[in-house]
């Protein structure tokens, strides 16, 4: 189940918000639990027992862990969890990626299972590997019921695709959370807009894509590649904030604060600033779980470099079992490490703009390795991004760039803080010292964002109701 389907909207949301605010204080991480459980059950009826495995799991750990502190014993929960998690993730994710790449390199026979994916397995694996080494060195303390931490490893506005909550962000919460008004309206408005980012924008501007993608290479077109990959890359952003303002949203509905997941990544003016604003949990999970522990940049510039390179290799496998993946990683790797170098240095010293296009150019190339996991069709895709294709411009890109002017328009404001810094500056009043001018402003700041807030929700509406073009990219990781 996703949040941007009908079922979701009309039957899931509903009854979870009643059934959770009409259950007594302490029975509501039981509600929040049972009620995840469900939402992932919708999709996965099997792999709920995958989930019911690792909340018991992490659970067992980080009371060992805690039994035993003090003593080298406390380890052993630490290297169950480590090895329990990885290894789950490595037999759904990764075991057939290596069995058959093994095959095609020694020409051997290894058997592949086939398998579906468990969906968000990438997340929440690594949040409940977090808490076990959390407990392990004693920035968290353990959770003794294990419904509340199952509420915790389940909590379905985050489940499938993040932000990565570290459960020592929301422990406080998960047992004297509190609730009010304010909160739960601020929820909605998180929550609407995060809709309309994922319905009205990304699923529209994919369609470009989809349309350039699916093209033959011998008749595209340099112009047509290239503002295929501008389309990938505002559906990709707007798909992913979407969804992650719709769970921050849904947590705040609940009386839970979730990290911030993005910070406008396409104002950036380095590769570095762009990743500390881009699925901004993630990267602060690989830097305190793998870049610090590694030695981060404690032990000279080489074993720095070599961290960083590490990093990104797993974060490219994080995102999926295909090559395509782990060439993205080492594309992001390789730029991050000239930055490191001396590329930093000197866009410090060129104009901002200067910065800005070069970061949007190695974004936007990074996704004709994200977008194909068929790498030799990948391959192909960039030779025409260079010269290698049907030439520079042809009547179906100009038709497509026609079609999709104003939506690529949009995308790039919204992408933008513009719209908020106008919003400040119109209704910003410094002479409103009167109290009934201050009231007047509030009123009409209110009714405005009421307006909007009906409107995107009237338009998300009837976008899901004509059964439109609806797919999720991060179900894949």
């Amino acid at each position: 189940m996703v949040f941007s389907s009908l079922t979701f909207l009309f039957l899931f949301l509903p009854v979870m918000l009643l059934m959770y605010y009409v259950t007594p204080r302490q029975g509501k991480n039981a509600v929040l639990f049972l009620g995840s459980l469900i939402f992932y059950a919708w999709g996965e009826p099997v792999y709920v027992v995958l989930m019911i495995f690792s909340t018991v799991l992490d659970y067992t750990c980080g009371r060992l862990v805690e039994r035993y502190r003090g003593t080298s014993k406390r380890k052993i929960g630490l290297i169950i969890s480590l090895c329990g998690n990885l290894g789950l993730l490595f037999f759904f994710k990764y075991a057939d990626f290596l069995a058959g790449t093994i095959n095609h390199l020694a020409g051997l026979s290894l058997p592949t299972h086939d398998l579906p994916l468990p969906i968000g397995i990438s997340f929440y694996t690594f949040q409940t590997m977090s808490y076990t080494i959390d407990v392990y060195r004693g920035s968290a303390k353990v959770q003794r019921n294990i419904i509340s931490f199952g509420a915790y490893v389940a909590l379905f506005p985050q489940l499938i695709a993040g932000p990565i909550v570290r459960y020592r962000d929301i422990a406080e919460e998960l047992d004297t959370r509190t609730h009010s008004f304010d909160d739960f309206g601020e929820g909605a408005r998180r929550f609407v807009t995060g809709l309309a980012k994922k319905v009205l924008l990304a699923n529209n501007i994919g369609l470009l894509w989809d349309a350039v993608s699916q093209t033959d290479v011998a008749t595209l077109t340099t112009t047509g590649a290239w503002l295929g990959l501008i389309a990938l890359s505002f559906q990709v952003y707007f798909d992913f904030s979407g969804y992650s303002d719709m769970a921050i949203g849904l947590g705040r509905m609940l009386g839970f604060h979730f990290p911030e997941n993005f910070d406008y990544p396409y104002i950036s003016a380095s590769v570095t600033e762009f990743w500390r604003r881009w699925h901004i949990s993630l990267g602060a999970w690989f830097r305190d779980y793998v870049y610090i522990p590694l030695g981060g940049n404690r032990k000279g510039l080489r074993r720095q470099l070599f961290n960083i390179a590490v990093v990104w290799l797993l974060t490219g496998l994080w995102h999926g079992a295909s090559w395509n993946y782990v060439l993205w990683g080492v594309w992001y790797a390789a730029v991050l490490l000239c930055e490191k170098l001396f590329l930093a240095n000197l866009l410090k010293k060129l104009p901002r703009f200067v910065g800005h296009v070069y970061t949007l150019f190695v974004v936007v190339f990074a996704g004709a390795l994200f977008g194909f996991e068929d790498i030799h069709r990948g391959f192909s895709f960039i030779k025409v991004l260079f010269g290698g294709g049907a030439g520079l411009i042809n009547d179906a890109t100009r038709y497509r760039f026609l079609s999709y002017a104003p939506l690529l328009a949009v995308c790039a404001i919204a992408s933008t803080p513009l719209v908020a810094w106008i919003g400040r500056k119109l209704f910003s009043d410094k002479t409103a010292n009167a109290p009934v001018r201050r009231r007047f402003r509030e009123c009409l700041l209110t009714a405005c964002d009421s307006v909007r807030l009906l409107g995107l929700s009237a338009l998300s509406l009837a976008y899901l109701i004509s059964g439109s073009y609806n797919p999720f990219l991060y179900f894949r990781f």
